[in-house]
This record gives structure tokens, sequence and C-alpha cells, in this order.
């Protein structure tokens, strides 16, 4: 077979082609030199970031929905749902069902309480950033509290803050104790959330000595806020 002969031209095209092939290789080489470096600082960073809210992650995680709630402003309403900014800039949406009560301060109160920029407290099952209400009280009078500006937001990628306040229970280990319902873990969230605003809380456990543990997700501290049988916060880490 012939080639024919090489004309300046054509050699020109060749050298350009060549230098493009080459060209193409170095630039595929550079982009999997620098994938591979950013996906070794992602797994850095989870690795060493504080966790996101989920219901069933944490250092005392248990699965499946649980009594719990929030509190915050309302950011937006819709028929049968509401959305809730908690101060801690965590977004929560608020599932309404016939069964749902409203106050309003200390008074009985309808739906149509719930409006946009009023402070809800939230009473329900949590499911994750949802929860189900069973109980919506705007404008709740103990809404403020002194203790409330030391709650950490969570900001990815940032450490996990460790800290204890107050009183501990002495036999205390993270993941005992058994889950409660009803008035009594609604009474226990009302006390953790007016004490610490800005997270979710997920879960009530009744510990061995008759106290309760808070579970509060979505805020990097405080994640454990413990009450008494009375229902007076005396601590938290």
């Amino acid at each position: 077979m012939t080639l024919g002969k090489i004309t300046p031209r054509r050699a020109h095209s060749v050298m350009l082609g060549l230098t493009a092939l080459a060209t193409g290789v170095l630039i595929a080489a550079c982009g999997s030199s620098s994938s591979s470096s950013s996906s070794t600082n992602t797994t850095s960073t989870t690795a060493t970031s504080a966790q996101p809210v989920s219901g069933s992650r944490g250092s005392n995680a248990r699965s499946g929905p649980a009594a719990g709630g929030s509190i915050g402003k309302v950011s937006s309403v819709s028929t049968s749902s509401f959305g809730l900014l908690t101060s801690a800039g965590e977004k929560v949406t608020i599932k309404e069902t016939p069964s749902t009560t409203y106050q309003k301060g200390t008074n009985s109160a309808s739906a149509s309480a719930v409006t946009k920029g009023k402070t809800a407290l939230v009473l329900g099952t949590t499911n994750s950033t949802t929860i189900t209400a069973t109980q919506v009280i705007v404008q709740p009078t103990n809404s403020t509290s002194k203790t409330s500006s030391q709650v950490v937001p969570f900001k990815r990628g940032a450490p996990s803050t460790s800290k204890t306040i107050g009183q501990i229970p002495a036999n205390y280990k993270q993941g005992s104790g058994s889950i409660v319902s009803g008035t009594t873990a609604n009474k226990a969230t009302k006390a953790a959330l007016a004490a610490y605003p800005g997270g979710i809380v997920d879960r009530v456990v009744k510990l061995s000595n008759g106290e309760y543990e808070v579970h509060n997700i979505g805020v990097n501290w405080p994640h454990h806020i413990f009450v008494t049988r009375d229902f007076k916060v005396v601590g938290a880490n």
C-alpha cells in the first residue's frame, strides 16, 4: 500500500494531531489526580465532622420515630403542614393531622393561629427533620432561656463540641434506658427545649434512676439534656 508523498502541509497536520493527542492524555491524567485528591479530602472531612440530623445516627441512636418536638419561627404555611426554622438554623417540617391540637399562649386555638413569623413549640412524633404534630403551641410563654445562647448550631465540617454542664447521672451510659411517650415525653421535651432551644428532640429516655435523658439532634451541642422526675433541667452534654 502506497502512503504517498508527505507534503509540508500534511507533515504539519500530523504533528498537530500528535501534539493534541499528547495534550489530551496529560489533561486526563491531571483530571484523574485532581478527582482522587478531592475524594480524599471529602472522606477526611466527613470523618472529623459533626454528625448531621438523623434519627438513626449519633452515639445514643435508636431506630424508628419516637416522641419529641422542636421550637422555632414558622417559616411557611400550607394546607396540612408548615415549616419551622429553629434558632440554630435547623429547618423542620411539621405535619398536621385532624387530631392535632392548638394553643396560643395558654389559650385554646385553631390551626389558623399558625402564621408565618410566629414562634411555635411543636410536640409530636419525630422522624429525622419531620415532626407529625400532636400539639402546637403558638407564642409559648416560656420561649426564652438564659442558657439558650449556649446552644452550638450544627456546622458541616466542624467537630462536635464536647462539654458538660450541670449534673449528669453518675451511672449514665449512652444508649441506656427505655423510650417513653405521651404526657411524660411531652413534659420532658418542653423542659429541654425551654432550656436549650435550637435543635430537634427525637426521643426521650427514662433512666434507671427515674430521671430522663432528652436526645437532641440538629445541633453540635447539647446532644443529651438531663431532666429530673419533676421535669427540671439539671445538666447537658
